[in-house]
């Protein structure tokens, strides 16, 4: 049973700055080849156990990982759909940026 974050609505700011991370970032890597346990994220990262579930939690509560329960174990999951919707909002960022450059608009000062 894989359990979802608390919400399914994701914050772009939340999900901006849980991926800002160096550390958190590394970890996305690793989960978007597989879904992996703290034994293996800090093997593959070198990272203490207790530094690891901190930034996992913070991945959780922004809605970038999943987790599933496996025995004594917990396994993290990357949810890709939460990707897609960082990687739309930010395109419709680009979009609008693109649309307003050439219509050359500016708010005047008072």
């Amino acid at each position: 049973m894989v359990m979802s974050a608390e919400s399914d609505a994701i914050s772009p700011a939340d999900a901006l700055k849980a991926v800002a991370d160096p550390l958190r970032m590394r970890i996305l890597t690793l989960l978007a080849r597989e879904a992996l346990c703290t034994t293996h994220l800090v093997d593959e990262t070198g990272a203490r156990q207790t530094n690891l579930s901190n930034h996992l939690k913070i991945l959780r509560e922004a809605g970038l990982v999943d987790t599933e329960p496996c025995g004594r174990f917990t396994y993290y999951k990357l949810r890709p759909d939460a990707l897609d919707s960082l990687v739309g909002f930010l395109g419709d960022l680009a979009s609008t940026a693109r649309a307003t450059a050439c219509a050359d608009t500016k708010r005047s000062c008072p």
